[in-house]
Formats: structure tokens, sequence, C-alpha cells
């Protein structure tokens, strides 16, 4: 598994999101998009992200960035994640982990002192170009749940203090 840098084209994707309607990178031309990969929803840290991801998403969609959840749940799954905590972002879902190898963000982790391969919680600003072809501005791996938007919003300049 490599994981990705600032300059290197980000992996295309197309995926199902909750309502099972297909999403691509190149659905987003000319904007900017934070693609976030989480372990599982409902869990205590995810729930904490997405639920972060949604408070800030006035200012991300402000400041012309769209905002993407991808894990490997289901998409009935990712509905009913939405509906709890009232998302109001993008879930997609990559129950084959394409995706999530293609951005590095699948691989060994240790969790409670146990090796074991999972979701590595990893963020992405990606700019998206006009023909829907994306470039990594920003790559973020092994990040925590909690206070990582608000990181990722003073690092972009969202974040007024």
């Amino acid at each position: 598994m490599s994981q990705l840098v600032a300059g290197e084209v980000a992996p295309a994707f197309t995926l199902p999101d909750a309502d099972g309607n297909l999403v691509s990178l190149s659905d987003f031309p000319g904007r900017k998009v934070v693609v976030y990969f989480y372990p599982a929803a409902m869990t205590p840290g995810c729930t904490t992200q997405a639920v972060d991801f949604t408070a800030a998403r006035d200012d991300f969609l402000e400041a012309g960035i769209d905002v993407i959840g991808i894990s490997p749940d289901a998409p009935d799954k990712l509905a009913m994640f939405r509906q709890r905590k009232d998302l109001r972002i993008t879930l997609l879902s990559d129950e084959s982990k394409e995706t999530l190898n293609a951005y590095g963000a699948w691989g060994t982790k240790v969790l409670y002192g146990k090796s074991m391969e999972g979701v590595l919680r990893s963020t992405f600003l990606i700019d998206v170009d006009d023909e829907g072809t994306g470039t990594i501005e920003l790559a973020q791996y092994n990040v925590r749940a909690t206070g990582h938007v608000d990181r990722l919003r003073r690092d972009l300049g969202l974040l007024h203090l």
C-alpha cells in the first residue's frame, strides 16, 4: 500500500451513496472536495467525525469545498447513519475496498495492541479540474476523529478564531 502525496493525481472513483445513487469524483468539476475515509458508520469516533463535518458543512461549501465520507459500509447502513445522526454530507459505500486501497486508506493498523487489517482514518483535499480529474492538494493519514475537522478547517483557513 502506498500513500498519496500532494501533487499526485487523485484516483477516480464511482461509488453508491446512502440512497444507492452513483457518485463520482468527476461529478465535481471546478470544485475542491474533502474526501475522508472512516472505518464504520455509527461507531463513536466515526459519528464524532461525521457530526463535526456536518456542523462545518456550510463553512466548507462557502469556500467551494464539498465533503464526502467513504467507508466499507453498505448503502443501507449509511442511510440509517445519516438519518439517525441528521448528517448533511455525502456518504459513499466502498464495500469492495477498491477506492480505500487506491487512496492508501486500507491496511494494517494496531488496535488495542493487536494488528489487524482495516480502514486507516485518512483525509484528502482534492482539486477537481474542469474535465473532472482530481489532484491531491492535501493528504492526511491516521488522523484522530476528535478535533480533526477543526484542525482541517484551521489548516484550510476556514476556522475563524
